[in-house]
């Protein structure tokens, strides 16, 4: 499995110098079964979604959660609107709620003039499951704690790997139904937005600090952390700085700060 990292900033984009080596675009990750393949599956459609690689997506989009830094992406990639695409986006939608209806808030008048079941004709919408395939894709869910509706952890196996995306999540309080998501995945990918000493400022946004996602992954067990969805006013120097500080968590657990642009193998 291959993890391309399409956008690793949340809230909000970052664009200008002191972002242009980590990259300025919300949250999105393109999943491919080997080199050669193309992209099957993304995790959230931020800005970063515009970054896959040109020509028709066949596949699915699962959405965290639908706060607007992982849905801004769905009107502007190319790939998803290539006319040969063949798109389901999967929506953890409140029960009762049809998934093209809990998307409308984003995208409708006055905030946006297309609706998303307007934007191409081979796409579909399906609501979020505690288990679903995708093609050869296994992909498992749990509800996670993070503050302003539903939001979702995502699990994904193939080819006895598994990969873990948890990259808005609040820690501040123990979540049992996150931590067995997570338990033992080769690769978790966690919410870092903060500092311990910034979370003063910003207790109950719903965000993990860096040490709380750190202490997740150890009890988790998990073969290698990846530290995602950095505030937007963390610069390239500070994630260097970051990086630096933290080649493994206190457990022992090897630590890498995500970078836009990057492609990791699980």
């Amino acid at each position: 499995m291959l993890v391309d990292l399409l956008g690793v900033r949340g809230s909000t984009a970052a664009p200008g110098l002191p972002f242009v080596r980590y990259g300025g675009h919300t949250s999105c990750l393109a999943l491919r079964s080997g080199p050669e393949a193309a992209p099957g599956l993304l995790l959230d459609a931020g800005t970063g979604l515009r970054m896959l690689q040109p020509g028709p997506f066949r596949g699915a989009v699962l959405l965290t959660h639908l706060h607007w830094d992982h849905v801004q992406g769905l009107p502007f990639a190319p790939a998803l609107l290539d006319p040969a695409a063949e798109v389901e986006v999967v929506v953890p939608a409140a029960p009762g709620t049809a998934p093209v209806d809990a998307l409308l808030p984003m995208f409708s008048p006055p905030a946006f003039p297309v609706r998303p079941d307007e934007l191409h004709p081979e796409w579909r919408f399906s609501a979020m499951t505690a288990e679903a395939r995708f093609g050869d894709w296994t992909v498992r869910t749990a509800d996670v704690r993070h503050k302003g509706g539903r939001t979702v952890g995502i699990r994904v196996e193939r080819d006895g790997r598994s990969l873990v995306y948890l990259p808005d999540h609040d820690l501040a309080e123990p979540d049992p139904a996150a931590l067995e998501l997570a338990r033992g995945a080769d690769l978790l990918v966690h919410d870092a937005q903060y500092l311990a000493s910034e979370i003063a400022v910003y207790r109950g946004f719903g965000h993990s600090t860096v040490e709380r996602a750190c202490a997740f992954a150890d009890a988790a067990a998990a073969g290698r952390l990846l530290l995602a969805h950095h505030a937007p006013t963390r610069t390239d120097d500070e994630l260097d700085a970051l990086a630096a500080r933290l080649p493994r968590t206190p457990g022992g657990t090897p630590t890498t700060v995500a970078r836009e642009g990057d492609r990791l193998e699980v």
